[in-house]
């Protein structure tokens, strides 16, 4: 059947704000379900993120319970999210049974708030033994719960029996404290006494690639390792920028279609859904949210693209690059500050060179930034967003901040001393065509190679992995903002009333001379731009290994303890399982082409040389000329024997890691030696695929998986 043609059949309508949430235990729920008093006392507690009153616990478990029964569970679960990248969950059903045996579904306050789960099967970084297994879950009730494939799921926390985070939601909810606290501080030197609570707010863009799951099947590599290990490139990829914005796919139309339903059920607001620069790539965004509920929707939006796309005959391919040669896929996260009385903090308003408060908070993210660069770029570094940064349209590992002409002229007026900063018009007419609409140009343009670009009233981090989660670097850019603002207010708390104008701008200007360095408005994929950056003394930390030692500098634990985010235990704990994931993810790539190259490509390589062997011997028999079939034959065996002497080392690198003590050295190994030596055999497999037919190849190729969809 052709598949363009069955998905066109019909589509069906959605009754889109009908729907919106209706499997999430919302405020518009609590507030029909909950009686008034505990409604209340849980609606403060979300709001002003203080402590929750344990006495009402029951009755909340209760009716949530009830609602959940409702909507057809039969089960709960704490819902969590270890250090691996993914969430975790165990299943419990409702079932009680009473004394006179008669079955009861019940959820009582005690189930709710806190669960039980074995902490040492998790990553640890050695907070936790085997002969040492308890952990706990704890309920975030600022994250509501919702149910999906018959359970009801309760967003939580995750802690050792000793109380360290073993989770990332724990760090992050600590750090949006932390920015609230210390934004309170600063809005008060402003005379801003409405404002009760600052939060941060985030929206990411999730790109993916969609294959024919039939081909996914096929390819051990992308099952195991989400990237393909081997694959030569076709000859047309994205060299005409015909792919991006492209027309949908009637297919991918249709799978879009129902994960946006899916997805709109769970209260998640995905907006805007388009093709992407790479051949089978798209991109999903959501509208802006509190960030610790941006973090557990984007796990969420995860889990269901894999499963919608399996509905479709589709795989969903979120690794940051599954294929060489062509875009990689990041996750932007679009980071802002907001009021409870609704004000962005970065919305510089019509006059941004009169708005003292956002020219202070600017200044405030471009020195946080420069002086926390290492770690800001370790909370985004994994072996597989190694494979993506630096290439094809992804921003390199060189942390800078793109202003826009507007503003960058505004601040560095303010640096020399100049007021001759010229503001561009934004209501000229643009196109001059009659019948066109004229429109407000924005006053600043965009740069989609800066790793951190300023876009109006919001920051983009484009550096994060389509793969990862954003918690880590959600949790990064709140410490370090939240530092600097705590810098600041402790600055202020000393100064008279008369005297903190100037104060102020004597920090922005002290400020902004000490740190223009990381203000870069060009290229950022330019090799000048990897010079001129050296000669300003900005780090590039080009991989995931050399990235993590910054995590356990000594400025960053002192930073993230002051804060109450993560202690010297905690971060600890981490920089060990950054690098265990770091070498344990390397060497399960590398043991698996050892297989497949072993397994497949070599025998298909030999069974194509016999077959032109016994050819050549045919020729040869009735006196013909069979040199063409020699000459190919002479073009592959070298090739195998290249590749098999590349897999005879793999194989004595991984046996030669396996003695090497510290996980630090090891995973420097696996960076310096193991990855060079997969690159050998991959580019020895790569050239087999060339010289052997399409039909006689084990492996489904990039053409068939990216235009056969």
């Amino acid at each position: 059947m052709n598949r363009d043609l069955d998905a066109s059949i019909a589509v069906k309508y959605i009754n889109v704000p009908e729907i919106f949430g209706e499997n999430v235990f919302s405020d518009s729920v609590m507030r029909q379900r909950l009686p008034e008093n505990v409604y209340i006392s849980l609606k403060n507690t979300i709001d002003t993120m203080g402590d929750l009153d344990p006495e009402i616990a029951n009755c909340i478990a209760g009716a949530m319970r009830d609602w959940a029964l409702e909507k057809g569970a039969t089960h709960f679960t704490h819902w969590f999210q270890p250090m691996t990248g993914v969430t975790a969950e165990k299943h419990d059903s409702f079932l009680t049974i009473t004394k006179d045996k008669r079955a009861l579904m019940e959820l009582s306050g005690k189930e709710l708030i806190k669960g039980e789960t074995d902490a040492s099967s998790f990553p640890s970084g050695g907070l936790r033994t085997t002969f040492e297994a308890r952990g706990y879950t704890a309920w975030d009730c600022t994250s509501p719960a919702f149910v999906k494939d018959g359970s009801l799921y309760i967003p939580t926390v995750f802690c050792s029996y000793t109380g360290e985070a073993l989770d990332e939601k724990t760090p992050l909810l600590r750090s949006e404290a932390a920015i609230n606290k210390h934004a309170l501080r600063l809005l008060r030197h402003f005379s801003d006494n409405d404002t009760a609570r600052v939060s941060s707010e985030v929206g990411p863009e999730q790109e993916y690639f969609l294959i024919d799951r039939e081909y996914y099947n096929k390819r051990t590599d992308l099952m195991v390792c989400g990237r393909t290990l081997f694959g030569k490139n076709p000859v047309k990829l994205q060299e005409l920028d015909d792919h991006y914005y492209a027309r949908l796919k009637l297919r991918v139309s249709a799978f879009m279609r129902d994960l946006d339903e899916e997805l709109w059920k769970l209260g998640i607001t995905a907006k805007t859904k388009h093709h992407e620069a790479a051949p089978a790539q798209h991109e999903l965004a959501t509208i802006y949210t509190s960030t610790n509920i941006a973090c557990d929707h984007n796990q969420l939006t995860m889990e269901i693209m894999k499963k919608v796309a399996k509905v479709h005959g589709f795989a969903c391919l979120l690794h940051e690059k599954p294929f060489s040669g062509v875009n990689g896929s990041g996750k932007h996260i679009n980071w802002s500050l907001s009021t409870d009385t609704g004000k962005n903090l970065f919305n510089p308003g019509t006059t941004p060179q009169e708005n003292t408060l956002f020219l202070l908070l600017v200044t405030a993210v471009i020195k946080a930034i420069d002086e926390n660069a290492g770690f800001l770029r370790c909370s985004m570094a994994t072996s597989s967003n190694d494979c993506r940064l630096g290439a094809s349209e992804a921003p390199p590992a060189i942390l800078s901040v793109y202003l826009g002409s507007e503003l960058e002229d505004i601040l560095f007026s303010m640096i020399e001393k100049r007021d001759d900063s010229i503001l561009p018009d934004s209501d000229s007419d643009m196109l001059h065509i009659p019948f066109i609409p004229n429109f407000k140009r924005d006053t600043t343009d965009r740069n989609r190679t800066s790793p951190v670009a300023f876009t109006g009233n919001k920051f983009e981090f484009r550096m994060c992995g389509s793969l990862s989660s954003i918690a880590r670097p959600c949790a990064a850019i709140n410490a370090i903002i939240a530092n600097e603002f705590d810098n600041i207010a402790t600055l202020l708390d000393g100064v008279l009333p008369n005297q903190k104008e100037a104060t102020v701008k004597k920090y922005i200007y002290d400020s902004l001379r000490a740190h223009k360095r990381i203000i870069y408005s060009g290229n950022n994929y330019a090799d000048e731009w990897k010079a001129e950056a050296h000669r300003r003394g900005l780090p590039n930390y080009p991989d995931t290994v050399s990235a993590i030692p910054s995590f356990s500098e000594e400025k960053t634990v002192s930073m993230l303890e002051r804060m109450h985010i993560l202690n010297r235990i905690e971060c600890d704990s981490r920089v060990e399982t950054m690098y265990e994931n770091y070498a344990k993810s390397v060497n399960i790539e590398a043991q698996l082409m050892i297989e497949m190259a072993s397994r497949q490509i070599i025998p298909s390589a030999l069974s194509y040389v016999a077959s032109l062997a016994s050819a050549a011997k045919d020729l040869n028999a009735i006196v013909l000329d069979s040199s063409p079939f020699v000459e190919e034959i002479t073009k592959i065996t070298p090739l195998v024997k290249e590749a098999k002497m590349q897999i005879e080392l793999l194989q004595k690198e991984h046996d030669q890691s396996g003695r090497i003590e510290k996980i630090a050295d090891r995973a420097a190994f696996f960076r310096d030696s193991v990855l060079t030596t997969m690159a050998k055999l991959r580019e020895a497999c790569d050239k087999l695929e060339a010289l052997i037919p399409q039909d006689r190849y084990s492996l489904p190729s990039y053409f068939d998986m990216m235009y056969r969809v």
